[in-house]
Formats: structure tokens, sequence, C-alpha cells
């Protein structure tokens, strides 16, 4: 009765305009001082749920990906991807997800790859005579690679909450972001076939080795990452700090673009994005301490025993469970509220936390393309200029094609 209770006036305040993370906040406060423990008590869980040295990486991302993106690198990878793949038949919808690829080794965020290409990739497929609908959607579906490439904020957050190695999680997702890559341009190829989307000229390999180097400083961004973290020379979390520094380092020695205006901005921006990402958890932690005193990890876990008695169904029953939550429900809630209870039972069934880590984040990069809460599509919407029913009907078709398929 009181778990209902919670989750109803959650979901009232939220209904109603309230954010997410606030309406978290609020509810857990009502739940504090109706059980005698009082608001002081909530003020201390909130600031042991932010109390974490990994976290800070999640800030210094953001920025990196903020001062990279400021800098006029997205326009050098996208002229480089073109260069490569836009005489293939889909022409730009191969650069675009190759640009994407490129650009999600900086990010480590679908919104940021959404964003920061988006409106560049869409405008120039749209001067080639290529469909809204086909532009958008391939836009939209190829910023899910940010958070499997490292470095990935989903990931960051996922080690911190599971106690699982952020550097490790790095590795694994490296592999299933160039399978989506890959059947991501299957897909363009199979569309652009039948619609007879034009093409450019093949480059010159001269042409192709000056956007190269061009390319270059920005293109070893992940190398320095993953390199830095597995030789030993830094962690996780001081890597996004040295992600901060080589962003400013490349652009004060190549590019030259990043002005003081474009710095403030870029400072502004990650402050309010990670000041919203820290109401969320602080919400969250709130959250998950009442929801652990009514004992909801035990009956979430009694019911999925109860389904599931073998790691391959209790699989499938997370990817719906996740699939079906992440239309509703923003990815970054639900990956803070979920994990923290199916890790466990995950691991009971001998699930490695590594393996079920990257199915999550994967399932959770689906959901942030499925209507009526994707926020991918609201975002390449808003620079495309897109209506968004619109963008959600051409979703679909991608959306099947890459509903992952896993035998553990």
């Amino acid at each position: 009765m009181i778990l209902a209770t919670v989750g109803l006036g959650w979901l009232a305040l939220v209904l109603v305009g309230v954010p997410i993370g606030v309406a978290m906040i609020f509810v857990s406060m009502g739940y504090f001082y109706w059980s005698g423990m009082g608001i002081i008590f909530s003020v201390q869980r909130m600031v042991d749920g932010l109390n974490s040295f990994p976290l800070l990486a999640v800030p210094l991302f953001i920025l990196a990906a903020s001062i990279l993106n400021s800098a006029g690198i997205a326009q050098q990878l996208f002229g480089f991807a073109r260069a490569l793949v836009g005489h293939i038949t889909g022409g730009l919808g191969h650069v675009n997800v190759l640009a994407s690829l490129f650009f999600s080794g900086m990010s480590g965020s679908a919104m940021a790859d959404a964003g920061g290409l988006g409106k560049m990739e869409i405008e120039a497929m749209r001067k080639a005579g290529y469909d809204d609908d086909f532009s958008g959607a391939v836009t939209a579906a190829s910023s899910m690679i940010g958070p499997l490439v490292p470095p990935s904020i989903t990931m960051v957050l996922y080690g911190v909450i599971s106690n699982t190695s952020i550097g490790a999680l790095f590795l694994g997702g490296v592999v299933p972001g160039f399978l989506c890559a890959f059947s991501l341009m299957i897909m363009v190829w199979l569309l652009a076939s039948r619609r007879g989307y034009p093409v450019d000229p093949q480059a010159s390999i001269g042409e192709i080795m000056r956007l190269f180097i061009g390319s270059l400083p920005a293109l070893l961004t992940p190398l320095v990452i993953i390199g830095g973290i597995f030789t030993g020379y830094f962690s996780p979390t001081e890597a996004a700090a040295v992600t901060v520094l080589y962003a400013l380092l490349i652009d004060l020695l190549f590019y030259r673009e990043l002005t003081l205006r474009k710095l403030w901005n870029s400072l502004y921006e990650t402050a309010a994005t990670s000041s919203a990402i820290a109401t969320i958890i602080a919400g969250v932690s709130l959250m998950g301490y009442v929801l652990a005193r009514e004992q909801a990890p035990q009956q979430i876990a009694q019911l999925f025993l109860s389904i599931a008695d073998e790691p391959i169904t209790f699989l499938i029953a997370v990817n719906l469970m996740i699939f079906v939550l992440g239309s509703f429900v923003e990815s970054l809630v639900v990956l803070l509220i979920v994990v923290p209870i199916l890790v466990p039972i995950a691991q009971g069934f001998g699930i490695d936390p590594i393996h079920f880590g990257i199915i999550v984040v994967l399932n959770l990069m689906i959901s942030i393309l499925t209507p009526p809460m994707g926020m991918a599509l609201f975002i390449v919407a808003q620079v495309g200029g897109i209506p968004f029913p619109r963008l959600a009907m051409a979703i679909l078709p991608w959306l099947i094609r890459k509903r992952p398929v896993r035998v553990y």
C-alpha cells in the first residue's frame, strides 16, 4: 500500500509537469516525514548519493564533448566520413552513421551526437535530395552508438551504481558499438537501393589523406582514454579530466576555433546538464532507500525468479522490461532505479556484470528512439525541423531491425 502511494504520488507530480528528479525528492521527503525519520535524514541521503568519486567523470565527459563540438570538430569528422563512404549506395546515410561512430569516441552521449551532428547531417542530406523521413530516422538511430563506444557517460553511471570496472565496460562496448554501426549501414544500403538516393563522386586518395590528417587529433581521443586506463596512467575518472585537457590542447594546437565565448557556453551547458543529472541521482538515492526499506527489491527478485529459471529467460525478461519502461520513462531514471535491483539477480544467475551492463545500456539506447518518450527523437525533430509524429513513424523500421539477439 505504501509503495503504491509513493508510486502514484510520483507519477501525479510528473504528469503535472514537475521534473522527474524533483518529483522523486518531494515524494521521498513526504515518506520520510510520514515515517518519522525527518527531513534532515533525507538531506543526508541525497548528499551520500552524490558523494562518489567516479561520478566526477560525468560532468567532465560532458564538458569535453561540448568543447569538441564548439571547436568545429564535428564538421571535420563529417567531411572525413563523407570522403570515405559518400560514394557507396546510400551515400550520406553511411556518412551519417560513420560520423556518429567517430563523434561517439569523443562525446560518449547519444544526446550530444543527436544535437551536435544532427542539424548538420540533416541539412546536408536534405540539400542532396534525401527524404526527411530517412534523414531524421538514420540520424536518430545512429546516435545510439555514442554510449556504446568509449567514453560513455551511461557506462560510467552503470559502473558506479553496480560497482563494476568502468574500464572493462568501456572495452566491452567497442564490439557491440561497431556491430550496431555495421547493421545500420546495411539498413541504409537496403533502403537507398530501393529509393535511388544520390551518391557523391569517389574522393581521391589525396583528399582522403588530407581530411584524415585534419581529423586525426580528434580520432585519437578514444585511444588516449582507453590506453591511459589500461596502462595504469590514470583511472576512468581521471581519464575524464584528461579528455577535457586533451580537447583544449588539440583545439589550441590544431583547430583554433574555440573562443572565450564558446568556452563559456560550454561551461554553462555542462553545468546545466550536470545539475539536472545530479538532481535525478539525488532523487533516485532517496527513492532507492524508500524502495529498499519497503523491501521492493526482494519482491521484484521473487517475481523474476518465478518467471525465469535460467539465464536466457532472465535476460529476455530484462530486455522486455527495459524496453517498455524506457518507452515511457527517461532512460537515465530507468538506469538508476533498475540496475541496483537487477545486478544482484543477474549475478545469482551467473551472468557477468560487464556482459549484463552492455545489454542494459544497449536496451536503454534503443528506448531513447522509442515513442512516446524517445528523447533522441525529440532532439532530432527539433534540430532538423521534422514534425515529431512523422519522425516517430519513420524510426519504427529501424527499431525492428535493431532489436538485439543474444544467446547466453
